[in-house]
């Protein structure tokens, strides 16, 4: 059915391009040059879809949008800039504009936008379950209010995007808030997990294999790349990736395509990169296990994410987030009390937000009480930080076997290129600071108690504590 769609922009050339596409597809076109005529026309009552540029010669675009909204919610706005800035995007976004375009514009992208915004459902006020649904990653901490500040620059763009952070911080929430409110939110997002891949078939996931390109390659099957193509490719633990896949993926970087395992045709990469990992890449470059030069290529927009123990503001809100979410999924509504509350603001969350959400499932499913106080909280932490036997072997190897092994491999991974002095300090730090952190954790911050288990001197205990910089839990001595 025609639609009649009022243009508005002050290039005359854009104004006729748009004009001769929209009348091929059978609509009535009404065009200007300013934002007072197109404000005339809505406030008439006419057009079924508007197009309009940001900056004309009496208005910016954006500032009409509430306007045309308050008058008339019901009309969808297509907004087209040539300063395509992430800010522009983001306005475009919160004022409702139903799409946003960069200018220059792909013509057959900007038809397809046309055609989706004529045939689209009437938009409803979203529920405040939707809202919540939407909301990536909680908290309003400083910390937090940085991470967000850094996503909404990158989010227009499809710059490579590295997440640095411990196990549990949300490096996946992260790399889906990039593609889900970014430009290739209509695409895939697909991700693989480098330390869950056999070493020998990563190459074979990434890129696909053709049919006998190894045994038991029986048809041709498509990697992670080509699923992902026209949306985002979210690289999980990085720094575990095999050097020679690493190799390969340099050059998908540097060149824009790849082949198939046992191909030959080249396949464009059509698609947005991010990385993740809890390692440090640049001591993995030092041991010779990862590439420096693939560092810089996927190092563009660094994003580290705070571990939890450094945004301990933000646990109330995570706390009533996760509750809500154990609603949704049948459990009973629990809340903590105040000093249940503060327990875990002051507890180090070694697992961080991931240990937080399966706290409070458990607390959801396990307790009868609805308000659950510090006695529980203190007894579910206590649980969670029971150390082990020393000696004891952990899968199946215990810890002097596991720290030689580590050692080896430190100085194989140098070969024959020996590391900077001050080892033997290096190392009693990285046994010794975890040791006594636990150790405090399990006897819930008794200095006492836990200079006993370490057969240490409480001054000692103490000593240490400064120079290795450990947190204090507050209240307890």
């Amino acid at each position: 059915m025609a639609s009649t769609i009022l243009v508005a922009d002050d290039d005359r050339a854009i104004r006729m391009v748009l004009n001769q596409a929209l009348i091929r597809l059978g609509h009535d076109v009404r065009m200007t040059g300013n934002a007072a005529t197109l404000w005339r026309w809505v406030a008439d009552g006419e057009g079924d879809l508007v197009i309009t540029d940001v900056i004309m010669p009496d208005e910016n675009g954006l500032d009409l949008i509430p306007r045309i909204k308050k008058i008339r919610p019901e009309l969808r706005i297509i907004v087209m800039s040539a300063q395509n800035t992430l800010l522009t995007a983001v306005k475009a976004t919160e004022r409702g504009a139903f799409e946003y375009l960069p200018k220059p514009f792909d013509l057959r992208e900007l038809v397809s936008v046309v055609e989706r915004a004529l045939t689209a459902p009437p938009d409803l006020p979203p529920s405040e379950d939707d809202l919540e649904e939407q909301l990536p990653l909680i908290g309003r901490s400083p910390a937090m209010q940085e991470i967000y500040r850094t996503l909404a620059r990158l989010m227009g763009t499809d710059l490579t995007v590295t997440i640095l952070g411990e196990s549990g911080t949300g490096k996946e929430l992260v790399a889906r808030a990039l593609h889900n409110f970014g430009k290739r939110r209509n695409g895939p997002f697909v991700a693989i997990n480098m330390a869950a891949i056999p070493r020998e078939l990563i190459e074979s996931e990434l890129f696909g294999h053709e049919k006998g390109a190894f045994t038991g390659a029986t048809t041709r099957s498509m990697g992670r790349f080509e699923q992902a193509q026209g949306g985002t490719l979210f690289l999980d633990e990085i720094g575990d990736m095999p050097i020679d896949a690493q190799t390969r993926l340099l050059r998908v970087l540097q060149e824009g395509e790849f082949t198939a395992v046992g191909g030959r045709v080249p396949i464009r990469a059509d698609v947005r990169i991010v990385a993740a990992t809890h390692n440090d890449l640049r001591q993995l470059i030092r041991q010779g296990l990862f590439r420096e030069d693939l560092f810089y290529r996927l190092n563009v927009a660094p994003v580290r994410l705070p571990p939890l123990r450094e945004r301990t503001a933000d646990i109330p809100a995570l706390v009533r987030h996760f509750a809500a979410l154990a609603v949704r999924e049948g459990l009973p509504m629990k809340r903590l009390d105040e000093a249940a509350m503060e327990r875990l603001r002051a507890y180090r969350w070694p697992g961080n937000v991931r240990e937080l959400e399966n706290l409070a499932r458990r607390l959801a499913a396990l307790y009868s009480q609805e308000v659950i106080g510090v006695e529980v909280i203190e007894a579910e932490l206590a649980d969670a930080l029971a150390p082990a036997d020393p000696v004891e072997a952990v899968g199946g190897e215990g810890l002097a076997a596991a720290v030689g092994r580590h050692i080896k491999d430190y100085f194989a991974a140098h070969k024959g290129d020996l590391p900077a002095a001050g080892l033997y300090d290096r190392v009693l730090r990285e046994v010794e600071r975890p040791l006594i952190i636990h150790t405090l954790g399990a006897t819930r911050g008794n200095q006492i108690r836990a200079a006993h288990l370490l057969g240490l001197n409480r001054n000692t205990l103490r000593k240490k504590i400064r120079e290795l910089d450990i947190p204090v839990i507050r209240g307890l001595k």
